[in-house]
């Protein structure tokens, strides 16, 4: 295989942007492991009173990422943020204007590589004062096993429990597709049937979450690592769905909602695929 290198004269700017990304791919596999081997260390070490009293704030503050987090406005403003916005770039592009007393559930597609919490989601719909927004990763884990550049299928068909959820709550639906999203990365070829898929399959059943072999570039090279691939990805929020809070919604209650979910989700693609780079043939496939 070619190696294709980066250039030595390559901007700061975008030395800074590609390490923004970098800390995010570490955090994302690794952070946790390295994590609990410092807690481990820790413990067995004569510095082990500091596990200790991390332990216990752990404990007290278990629930806090289920129920809202600890948003911090420093934290927010980092540049390390606008350094990762920049390097695909990503571009949110809003199609109207939400009502800021409402509550909304997002319905995000296509996958990626991205997960969602229940609990996090029932606590900010149910909060009486609105101007909370949860967003859902409808696809699921199995959407990530397919998630590769130039899909467009989504797994939503049997997808329904976002559907209830905003049933119960009375919160408004939103469709959001991110045209590019599944450009940014590379994945072992797993069609439906092979050993690596049933592997995958076998393990997502057993740990609840997917494993994709994805790839793409390197820091100083372009042709492997797990950087994702330098493409703008444009996320379209699309209009509101008005939902009418039914506590005990029935089957014909979600069954009905889900299908004008889908509808609008397949206008919303169809009415910006070609401002995005897909050509008039491509088409969304639900299953």
């Amino acid at each position: 295989m070619k190696i294709q290198f980066a250039p030595l004269n390559v901007p700061l700017r975008r030395r800074l942007q590609t390490a923004a990304v970098l800390q995010w791919v570490f955090s994302f596999l690794a952070l946790a492991q390295c994590c609990l081997a410092a807690f481990v260390l820790l413990a067995l070490s004569d510095w082990w009173i500091a596990a200790l009293l991390y332990a216990g704030w752990l404990w007290l503050d278990w629930d806090t990422p289920t129920t809202g987090g600890r948003r911090s406005q420093w934290v927010r403003k980092w540049s390390v943020w606008r350094y990762f916005r920049d390097y695909f770039p990503l571009t949110l592009v809003k199609t109207v204007d939400l009502d800021p007393t409402q509550n909304y559930i997002f319905g995000f597609h296509p996958h990626g590589l991205v997960s969602s919490c229940k609990s996090s989601l029932s606590h900010l719909v149910s909060r009486p004062e609105g101007g909370n927004v949860a967003v859902v990763a409808v696809g699921g884990a199995p959407e990530a096993l397919d998630a590769r550049p130039g899909a467009l299928t989504l797994q939503v068909r049997k997808r329904k429990g976002f559907i209830k959820m905003a049933l119960k709550h009375g919160a408004q639906l939103v469709p959001v597709f991110s045209f590019g999203e599944n450009e940014l990365f590379d994945q072992m070829e797993n069609p439906a049937g092979s050993p690596l898929r049933r592997l995958q399959n076998r393990l997502q059943s057993i740990m609840g979450i997917a494993m994709p072999l994805f790839h793409a570039r390197g820091v100083f090279q372009y042709s492997f690592g797990l950087i994702p691939y330098r493409k703008p990805v444009h996320t379209v929020v699309g209009k509101p769905i008005p939902v009418s809070q039914t506590v005990c919604p029935s089957s014909e209650d979600i069954d009905g909602l889900h299908r004008v979910y889908l509808q609008n989700l397949m206008e919303l693609f169809e009415e910006n695929k070609k401002l995005y780079g897909l050509e008039e043939h491509q088409h969304l496939t639900f299953i």
